[in-house]
């Protein structure tokens, strides 16, 4: 890795009315995962939330094994599970 590299990349919503930051993407290189980069990623998103006005975070993932490194940076730096059921149905 190089100053030059881009090893990954958070994306986060802001919504001023319901002071809701919303993380929809944290993505890094799979040669990186496990670094701490999602880590590091995550809880910059977090802090320019809440320099912004934001007084929630919000991210969503998937609930298969896939998935689990990403529940397990988002319940590390305090992120809770709000158990919903979400229902969709083909048309």
């Amino acid at each position: 890795m190089d100053a030059d590299s881009i090893t990954g990349f958070v994306a986060v919503k802001l919504d001023a009315e319901t002071y809701m930051g919303e993380i929809y993407m944290v993505a890094v290189d799979p040669a990186f995962q496990g670094c701490g980069i999602g880590s590091a990623l995550t809880q910059f998103a977090l802090d320019w939330m809440k320099k912004a006005g934001m007084s929630i975070a919000m991210v969503e993932t998937g609930g298969d094994p896939g998935h689990a490194p990403a529940r397990h940076t988002y319940e590390k730096l305090g992120f809770r599970l709000l158990p919903i059921a979400r229902y969709f149905k083909k048309l």
